[in-house]
């Protein structure tokens, strides 16, 4: 009986740097937090990567995160446990995008503020960093327009590309380069990968038409917008 009671003196003094009120404004306010910043992951994303997951894994990471840092509190040598625990972790899924990665530290961040208790900075740090997340996307900072476009396209086997396709390419493109080449169909016809930039008051759907007719109606592709693309 005097064991037991000795240990939950112990366990009472490891919990009086933290109370269960401190506990649920640091999950509380890390939760709402990270929520805002998956909002403006899913209202700020272009392309066709995105993820369910990956949204909740930013809220969780946060939320952990805070729980964390009230763990380890002053401690260093909770630290060091948990670096040890932690490390252990073996991550398999590669990141896409590197503002996936900004938004992991974003996340991470704001739990850190929100376990460390440092309230105010954490709400603060949360709206700044995420308006200007939405304000580089919605005035399109640092955008380029790219005229670069890939055309692929296939001919049979004996043809030769370069006097088959000059007259159109010359009469619609700007630039072109070949990619790549290689044999499809047990050999009975080449595909040929270009980077092309057509005029700018060349239509692509006449484009195309053209390439057909002097291809011998065989697959004529041209990638639109490829930037966008997760490849």
């Amino acid at each position: 009986m005097d064991e037991m009671l000795k240990e939950l003196t112990q366990f009472g003094d490891l919990t009086s740097s933290f109370t269960l009120l401190d506990v649920a404004a640091v999950f509380g306010l890390a939760f709402a937090l990270t929520l805002l910043t998956g909002w403006v992951y899913k209202f700020t994303h272009r392309g066709v990567s995105y993820s369910q997951t990956y949204v909740h894994t930013l809220v969780i990471l946060g939320i952990t995160v805070a729980f964390i840092m009230l763990i380890i509190g002053s401690n260093i040598a909770r630290a060091f446990t948990l670096v040890g625990a932690l490390s252990i972790i073996r991550f398999r899924n590669a990141i896409k995008e590197p503002r996936d990665i900004a938004f992991l530290f974003m996340v991470m961040s704001v739990g850190m503020a929100c376990g460390t208790r440092f309230y105010s900075l954490a709400v603060f740090a949360t709206i700044c960093l995420n308006g200007a997340m939405i304000l580089m996307t919605k005035l399109g900072m640092f955008a380029k327009v790219i005229r670069e476009r890939i055309l692929i396209v296939r001919l049979p086997a004996g043809a030769k590309a370069e006097e088959t396709f000059q007259e159109v390419f010359g009469r619609s493109l700007d630039e072109f380069h070949v990619i790549s080449l290689e044999t499809v169909q047990a050999g009975s016809l080449q595909e040929l990968v270009y980077s092309v930039v057509l005029k700018r008051r060349v239509e692509p759907n006449v484009f195309l038409e053209d390439l057909r007719r002097v291809n011998g109606n065989n697959k004529v592709s041209l990638v639109l917008g490829q930037q966008e693309i997760d490849l």
